[in-house]
Order: structure tokens, then C-alpha cells, then sequence
């Protein structure tokens, strides 16, 4: 199957929201509960229109549809879409900060062909060209094999309280960049 990869635009938003409430649903069944994922689907999870100003956020194209979406921020925020309130659009020292990592979703009939891969082997080599020298992020309960596969590394679980009052496990991930 081929897809291609390419920088999102504003056109895509309601698409990629699409994608991303499908994936969530889907994917996250099994790791977290229903109200957790509608509860991240408010805030935490979504498109952040800030990345697509930066043009630091993909998407992938497959028969004419967006099949996934992923990116990297030179920002600090971590995560979360626009509608989450504890934003910092202050941008990061490449010599002292580590990219974020940020927002990626995969259609579920397109896990496991090496989309998430190939987003990140983009992000990984735009960062590193700005100038990052590590990337870090915020993982998904079921992301975290995606990104121990990529070389990312975290111990130990966050619990993360949503806007509805419920708690959500996440788990914060790094890399160092080889060559930097």
C-alpha cells in the first residue's frame, strides 16, 4: 500500500480531527476506558493549529484520504489540542531544549505499515536540522511501542487529570539525536 507524507494545512484541520477521534476510539480501547478517551478527545487530544502555523505538523495521504498525522514543535507545549487551557507558545533553545514531539494518530485500518515510522523519521530529521539536539514527548499508553521502537526512552507513568475531573495515564518519552 502507498501513502505519501506532507505538510498539513489549515484545510485539513477537519479531517485530521476526524482521524484523530477515529484512532482515539479505536486504538486506545484497550489501554484506556471510554470516558477516558472522550475526556481526552476535549483537550488533550486534537489538532493544534499552532504546529500547522509552524508547518511542523504532517499528514499522510493513502486513496485519497488522510490515513495519519503527526509533528514536531520548537515550542514548549508538550501536548494537547487548541482547546486545552495550559498552553505555552513560547519557543524552545535548540542547544538547550528538546523537540516536542506532538499529536500523532494513525487510522486504525492503517496500523502497523509503518505511517507512525515514517512521520517520525521526518520529525526526527526536520528538529535535528533547526538545530535540536533531543526530542521529547508525551506517550500515549498505546503509543509507547511505537516510540521504544523509534529509540525513545521513559520509566515512569504520569497520571494526567482531563478537564472532566478524570485521570488519564501518560507517559513522558526521550531521545538523543545521533550525530548532534
Amino acid at each position: 500500500m502507498e501513502y505519501s507524507i506532507r505538510k498539513a494545512t489549515f484545510n485539513d484541520c477537519s479531517d485530521i480531527d476526524k482521524l484523530i477521534a477515529l484512532s482515539a476510539r479505536e486504538l486506545s480501547a484497550q489501554d484506556y476506558t471510554p470516558e477516558q478517551i472522550e475526556g481526552a478527545l476535549q483537550g488533550a487530544f486534537g489538532v493544534d493549529t499552532q504546529l500547522i502555523k509552524d508547518e511542523t505538523y504532517f499528514v499522510v495521504e493513502a486513496e485519497g484520504n488522510i490515513v495519519g498525522c503527526g509533528g514536531w514543535s520548537k515550542r514548549k507545549t508538550l501536548f494537547g489540542s487548541d482547546k486545552e487551557g495550559s498552553r505555552d507558545p513560547a519557543e524552545l533553545n535548540p542547544e538547550t531544549d528538546s523537540a516536542k514531539i506532538r499529536a500523532f494518530f494513525v487510522h486504525p485500518n492503517w496500523v502497523r505499515k509503518g505511517i507512525g515510522t515514517a512521520i517520525l523519521a521526518r520529525c526526527e530529521q526536520e528538529a535535528a536540522a533547526f538545530g535540536f539536539h533531543s526530542l521529547e514527548l508525551m506517550a500515549t499508553l498505546p503509543g509507547i511501542k511505537l516510540y521504544s521502537a523509534c529509540g525513545f526512552t521513559g520509566s515512569e507513568r504520569v497520571h494526567y487529570i482531563l478537564p472532566s475531573g478524570i485521570t488519564i495515564e501518560f507517559l513522558p518519552m526521550k531521545k538523543v539525536l545521533t550525530g548532534k
